[in-house]
């Protein structure tokens, strides 16, 4: 008969001793279990004794937290939170630099416990730790000459339990001076610098710019980009994830009339050649971190085209409507008349509206109200330049071939221009915060200084071909568009390398192409409507949602590594879960970092069997998304939250790392539940594998026509005095 739920069966280690094997009832508070089992052991004062996980984590069992403890789970009698943090902040002031070494070990290790964090910044720990830092004493100080591996790695420590505690968003990041900070920037800045102690203070500076208003201005004034600069031209990914981090932290605060200023600086220091150097383009995979960071500084980039596409054109201004007048000029070759030559004042205005006719502005009279709509304002007008001064054969070719043609089928340039724009800002979410989640990174916007210019020269060359190739007239505009913007997604979706790459990739996709894609989408999606065919849809659907079923279950038993929640974007804290083989029990464990491959059952600790799983909730009604006040507005990671239900209040908590892995593993738990699945990724699998199987089944009868309905019933015979004669 297996045990109630409130006990639970564990082996408590104690140095020295042999292990107790004990029954824990959840029902008794957890002080006096601690002191059942300290008096097992003979051991006085056990309010100084606590118990902890026996798995390397170091996490106490506290009363909050003690519902997680498994049957057959090790947990080891060790110092209670407060004892130990006493004892930790007694030892890190050993005037012995071993003892004062290994408490820095320790205390980098415990800090990861909140439990203990808290108990030794109710020390004045954290202070501690910055006066550390900071200065010390003269003797620490002569270290750096006399003992500079010892020095270095106490440093090193010391700043991992700094940013440890920090994690636990207990201290707020306004409470540190400015000599705290000048120390840290001045790890930074220095050439030669231990990797973990850079590493370290590059994480603190972007936590300090990221959460308080004041410290950026302070860290604004201690590291300029010419510092950073150096660091991402190494080969250690980590540093340069790290220094791209602090970079977007930096960009991301700067007061908006500060943003272009530090974009300028950006390009001074040739930032955007160095990445595409020493990071995208260098011979080594780009981990997960790196690519978000590398979308983050490609949404701030592409953000600083928003004041200007805002703005709306001042028809009354001068140096704006010299714009328009340019174009005109490179357009037909004309310099522009002087207020004073001869001629008709309505003469002129009728040549000028004539030439803004033939440059395709919907307003021929006075162009300039073209570009008082928002968006794109007047950031069209600037690409319309762009693209005139810096492709001019092309601009001059485009203008005068819709010259030549007749007015219905003119491809109007200052038209298509100001909503291609448009279109462009809307694909790059121009104006949009980064977010927390998306990888969704083009390397080609790394490869050219004007990337969003150049991007509209080759999109408006485009649209004129796919206009001419569809013979479209003026009622046929948003179609050209519709097919322009599906052009464009499609040659995105492959995340070409370079300018040149994507418009290479454009030239596969002509209008012709995409008919033909979106007949082929069509035939998979809507076509074989036909009652036969539905018959046949509702026959294999069984099968092919088995075959799913198999294929996710298949996939919870790989495993799937999983980040750990935090208030910080950038953890290196990993737990791994699968499902067993048999499918009837759930592995999963901390893992050091996150695996390459499977990690093996026997690895993983923890166990969860099946057979207890109550429900599976997702988003907002996930316990952790309701806990995590902050995270209650972070749309994309509500998308990515589950969480398992079972045993009587108890609960497992996952982010996925992605869409996907969210998809499989919902499934998954449904499957086992005896559920639907009902994921998108399901929905698409089956309509993808219905699609395939119907196809497959009706190879034979290709080119016979499939009625709708079966054939009509013939009358019955008026007498049935008939015989069938076999001679």
């Amino acid at each position: 008969m297996p045990p109630p739920l409130d006990i639970v069966k564990v082996a408590i280690e104690w140095p020295g001793a042999f292990p107790r094997l004990m029954e824990i009832d959840q029902k008794k508070p957890l002080s006096s279990i601690i002191k059942e089992v300290c008096d097992g052991w003979s051991l006085l004062s056990h309010e100084n004794y606590a118990l902890q996980h026996a798995d390397g984590s170091g996490f106490y069992i506290t009363e909050k937290n003690r519902n997680e403890i498994k049957n057959g789970a090790i947990l080891r009698l060790t110092a209670s939170p407060t004892h130990n943090a006493q004892q930790l902040h007694e030892r890190i002031q050993s005037s012995s630099m071993d003892a004062k070494l290994e408490a820095l070990k320790d205390l980098a290790k415990f800090s990861r416990d909140i439990t203990f964090a808290q108990e030794f910044i109710n020390l004045d720990g954290i202070s501690l730790l910055t006066q550390m830092v900071e200065s010390g004493s003269e003797r620490y100080q002569k270290l750096q000459k006399i003992m500079k591996p010892c020095f270095g790695e106490m440093l090193s420590f010391t700043l991992t339990a700094f940013v440890e505690l920090m994690d636990h968003g207990i201290v707020s990041w306004d409470t540190f001076s400015v000599a705290f900070i000048k120390k840290i920037a001045s790890f930074v800045n220095k050439s030669a610098m231990d990797v973990s102690i850079l590493q370290r203070s590059l994480a603190i500076l972007e936590s300090m710019v990221l959460n308080s208003h004041d410290l950026y201005q302070k860290v604004a004034q201690e590291i300029t980009i010419g510092q950073l600069i150096p660091h991402l031209q190494g080969t250690d990914q980590e540093i340069q994830t790290y220094t791209i981090a602090v970079i977007n932290a930096l960009f991301l605060k700067a007061p908006d009339d500060k943003r272009q200023e530090m974009a300028n600086i950006l390009a001074q220091k040739q930032l955007r050649s160095i990445i595409l150097t020493h990071v995208i383009r260098a011979q080594r995979a780009i981990n997960n971190e790196m690519a978000h960071q590398l979308y983050v500084l490609q949404v701030l980039t592409f953000n600083l085209l928003e004041d200007r596409m805002m703005t709306k054109m001042d028809p009354q201004d001068q140096a704006q409507r010299d714009i328009i007048f340019e174009l005109r000029r490179i357009a037909f070759d004309v310099e522009p008349e002087p207020n004073n030559t001869g001629g008709s004042i309505e003469k002129r205005k009728s040549m000028y509206t004539r030439d803004y006719k033939k440059l395709g502005f919907t307003n021929n009279v006075n162009p300039a109200l073209d570009f008082t709509h928002t968006p794109p304002g007047m950031l069209a007008l600037d690409n319309m330049l762009y693209f005139a001064k810096h492709h001019q054969d092309s601009y001059i070719r485009i203008v005068l071939e819709n010259s030549s043609r007749e007015d219905k089928h003119e491809c109007p340039f200052g038209r298509s221009s100001i909503e291609l724009t448009k279109m462009l800002c809307e694909i790059l979410k121009v104006g949009e915060l980064p977010s927390e989640t998306c990888n969704d990174f083009h390397p080609m916007f790394f490869t050219h200084d004007r990337s969003f210019e150049e991007f509209f020269c080759i999109c408006i060359q485009l649209l004129n071909k796919t206009w001419k190739e569809m013979r479209a007239t003026s009622e046929d505009f948003n179609k050209v568009m519709q097919v322009v913007k599906e052009q464009i997604m499609r040659a995105l979706t492959n995340k070409p390398s370079s300018l040149d790459q994507f418009k290479c990739r454009l030239q596969n996709l002509s209008y012709t192409e995409i008919l033909k894609i979106r007949q082929s989408e069509r035939m998979n999606q809507e076509d074989f409507q036909s009652r036969p065919i539905l018959e046949l849809k509702e026959k294999i659907q069984p099968e092919i949602l088995e075959l799913i079923k198999q294929q996710r279950l298949n996939r919870l038993v790989e495993g799937t590594c999983f980040r750990k929640l935090n208030s910080r974007r950038r953890q290196d804290k990993f737990w791994y879960c699968r499902l067993s083989p048999n499918h009837k029990v759930l592995h999963y464990g901390d893992v050091d970092e996150s695996p390459q491959g499977e990690v093996p059952h026997d690895s993983l600790q923890d166990k969860l069997p099946v057979a207890d799983i109550k429900a599976v909730v997702t988003g907002k009604d996930c316990p952790h998304m309701k806990e995590k006040g902050a995270l209650k507005q972070n749309k994309e990671l509500l998308e990515l939250a589950f969480s398992i239900m079972y045993d009587s209040n108890c609960q497992l908590h996952f982010i996925a790392p992605d869409k996907h892995e969210y998809c499989i593993w919902t499934d998954g738990l449904n499957a086992l539940l005896g559920k639907d699945m009902i994921s998108d990724l399901t929905r698409n699998d089956l309509d993808t594998l219905l699609s395939m199987e119907i196809k497959l089944r009706l190879l034979d009868l290709e080119n016979i026509q499939i009625p709708d309905a079966p054939p009509p019933i013939p009358k019955e015979p008026s007498n049935y005095d008939f015989v069938y004669d076999c001679n």
